[in-house]
């Protein structure tokens, strides 16, 4: 004969199991259901990136802000030139690399390049890196037009892409771009990677010793009128750039 308080005890444990099986049993894939001490994995604070629509201080209803148009985050400023991204013969003209063709620059540039670009581009710079082979088309710095494409030419192709090329200029900031520009100089000569030291003058000063008057005179390797490394735009949003959200570049110093 069974005791009535075990019985009892038995009838209790059945309805809780089933009232928490219909309580977390829900038709919303997004409702978890009832939670074990929720503060324990769900943020108190709000957190920027998390996408939530129940945020009842931001007016959007989500924990972060849409940035106003035409603004770009404090510090950035410098990622955009203000040339349209189509527009690489106005790169090629106007844009002048601000960095030496010292030996410190062209090996960082060395090690960029092989980090960022030889997966497709490849080692020698002959377009048969792994996944160059793979997809084909992929150029040889050392043929046909490849072979004079100047700094700025390679410095606005590495920020918005080109052709089958995506855009590299989320991965690597301004100063990087120019140095990875300068190792393609480099691999531009048909030599590989001990082209290196030829366009390297002697001396703790050196500039490059090449053919090209971009990279010799001095007055040519200074940034000019555009927004470069280490150098922000006196007049942003004036220009043809355009911001990722797809308006006019504008400085909030208030954004970040």
């Amino acid at each position: 004969m069974t005791h009535p308080l075990t019985l009892s005890l038995r009838v209790s444990a059945l309805l809780l199991s089933l009232g928490l099986a219909t309580t977390a049993c829900t038709h919303d894939g997004n409702d978890p259901g009832v939670e074990y001490a929720p503060e324990m994995y769900e943020s108190i604070p709000y957190e920027p990136l998390k996408q939530t629509s129940f945020n009842t201080v931001n007016s959007f209803g989500i924990n972060q802000r849409t940035p106003a148009n035409g603004t770009v985050p404090r510090g950035k400023l410098n990622y955009f030139d203000h040339i349209p991204k189509d527009s690489v013969r106005i790169a090629e003209r106007t844009l002048r690399n601000p960095f030496a063709y010292t030996k410190a620059n062209l090996e960082e540039g060395k090690v960029l390049y092989t980090r960022v670009c030889s997966h497709c581009h490849g080692e020698q710079g002959d377009g048969q890196g792994l996944v160059g082979v793979k997809y084909k088309g992929v150029p040889n710095y050392s043929a046909g037009a490849y072979k004079t494409m100047n700094d700025g030419h390679i410095y606005h192709v590495i920020q918005w892409g080109r052709n089958r090329m995506m855009p590299h200029g989320s991965i690597v900031n301004p100063e990087e771009r120019w140095k990875i520009a300068m190792y393609v100089r480099v691999l531009q000569r048909g030599e590989g990677p001990d082209a290196l030291s030829k366009l390297v003058a002697k001396g703790p000063t050196s500039t490059v010793t090449s053919d090209s008057t971009e990279t010799t005179d001095p007055t040519n390797t200074a940034p000019v009128g555009q927004a470069q490394a280490n150098k922000a735009s006196e007049t942003p949003g004036q220009g043809g750039a355009v911001s990722p959200n797809g308006s006019g570049v504008t400085h909030i110093p208030g954004n970040k």
